[in-house]
């Protein structure tokens, strides 16, 4: 029986994959194979050595201690593209808000309650649209930082509704570079994007190199009254620098799902609660997810959409399978399958994956007597954690 721990409120349509015959789920369990999970922060929590993976239900995972879980041997699974759509869909909110004066005009509207005569009320709106007019997107160039899952479908968007699109990734995959269309034209830099877009929008993760991406020095080089959309993550706006280039004009209206001190009173900030992923059926797309990724990790070992591991899938065959963390230095394979041979354990199948310091081993045995072999792969130099699965 494996035991998942959960924080936070979890889906029921991902809490239901877990079959009730293999796993006890539940805020309370006491020695977890592994936790579920959303926004909860796990930085001040000691984990119980039972815990083999971590599974975050959003695609960020700042509230996880990757570094030290990877030096543990512990699996951190992420959701990415679970909720790509909810936040594509906010992104194109946010550029209309910040185009046709969307808000500004149902403000003003509240304020006429003491006009009770309908006909006095249309002349009056009539006479005063004209301070709400803005501008279409159709015909306008929106530059996307960040290819991947929500990125793409942001330029797919953008694209239908008659936009230009350019792109910046210097991190795209080659499975996202399939995904993205044609149409799409690439710039060299992240500052030429910025001095040739009426629009930008950042999709980005928030990890170091993208700390304060956006900070004075990028923003002078932006094309002046550029509107900059943040529905990635807030570190990576310098706030300070956001303002200054509201100031003065180079940005002419900064929308984000991050409020700041800094952005009160400022009817050029359209700043929303982080509410991007927030929509029912993305917090269910991203907890199926995240359940379906738990489960093949602990009944088969597999690992997909790992932050920390790198990814790796092997078919069963009969048999057991074996599978093995270890830093990613030499020679230990090498004595993995010394310790088999030694055994007289025959190896039907394996595979062997390596992410920067850390290096994942898949190995399909046939069917073991000796009790002992398990013990032994556990005690050989580099070797962080074994499991074995029937």
């Amino acid at each position: 029986m494996y035991k998942i721990k959960t924080f936070n409120q979890i889906s029921v349509k991902g809490l239901d994959r877990f079959g009730r015959d293999k796993y006890e789920v539940g805020s309370d369990i006491g020695h977890p194979d592994a936790i579920l999970l959303r926004s909860h922060k796990l930085h001040n929590e000691v984990l119980p050595d039972s815990v083999l993976a971590i599974a975050r239900a959003g695609a960020g995972v700042n509230n996880v201690p990757v570094d030290d879980y990877s030096k543990k041997g512990i699996v951190v699974f992420n959701t990415p593209g679970a909720n790509a759509n909810a936040v594509k869909e906010l992104v194109l909110a946010g550029m209309l808000l910040s185009s046709r004066g969307i808000k500004n005009g149902i403000d003003h509207v509240k304020t006429l309650h003491d006009i009770s005569d309908a006909a006095e009320l249309h002349k009056t709106l009539e006479a005063q649209k004209k301070q709400f007019a803005g501008q279409e997107l159709k015909g306008k160039t929106l530059g996307i930082i960040g290819l991947g899952a929500i990125g793409s479908l942001v330029a797919d968007m953008a694209l239908a509704l008659g936009m230009n699109v350019v792109g910046y990734d210097p991190a795209l995959s080659i499975e996202a570079a399939w995904r993205l269309s044609s149409d799409v034209q690439r710039a060299e830099n992240m500052h030429a994007l910025l001095a040739r877009c009426d629009y930008v929008s950042l999709h980005v993760p928030a990890i170091k190199p993208t700390l304060n991406m956006i900070n004075e020095d990028a923003l002078a080089q932006a094309k002046p009254g550029l509107v900059l959309v943040n529905f990635a993550r807030e570190s990576i706006v310098d706030p300070n620098a956001i303002a200054k280039a509201l100031d003065k004009g180079q940005l002419r209206t900064y929308v984000c799902d991050f409020p700041e001190p800094i952005f009160y009173g400022r009817d050029d900030v359209i700043a929303m609660p982080h509410i991007g992923a927030s929509t029912a059926e993305a917090e269910e797309n991203c907890a199926i997810m995240a359940a379906d990724q738990i489960m093949d990790f602990l009944e088969n070992g597999n690992i997909k959409n790992s932050v920390n591991f790198p990814a790796a899938a092997m078919p069963r065959v009969e048999g057991q399978r074996i599978v093995f963390t270890n830093e990613n230095v030499p020679k230990v394979l090498g004595s993995v399958l010394s310790v088999l041979a030694d055994h007289n354990v025959n190896v039907l199948d394996m595979m062997n994956k390596s992410r920067g310091d850390l290096a994942y081993n898949i190995l399909d045995v046939e069917q073991m007597d000796n009790g002992h072999v398990i013990d032994a792969i556990k005690n050989i130099e580099h070797v962080t954690t074994v499991r074995l699965i029937d």
